[in-house]
């Protein structure tokens, strides 16, 4: 029986916490800064969590399930 592979894109984009949750890096905070106020910007700092919704694919991907 061959391995299963975790996807490469998924492994690097998100992380499980010691608690079972998926945490991932929140987009539109890498250039085109000076028009994003700094509230925004400071919002964007906080790492985002996978909702329900998504968590049962995100496993498979990252060859979790």
């Amino acid at each position: 029986m061959p391995k299963v592979k975790t996807n490469s894109s998924a492994k690097k984009r998100f992380k499980v916490t010691g608690t079972g949750e998926i945490t991932y890096q929140k987009a539109f905070k890498r250039h085109i800064l000076t028009k994003k106020s700094t509230k925004r910007k400071r919002a964007l700092r906080i790492k985002g969590q996978l909702g329900p919704a998504n968590k049962d694919f995100v496993m498979r991907l990252l060859g979790m399930k």
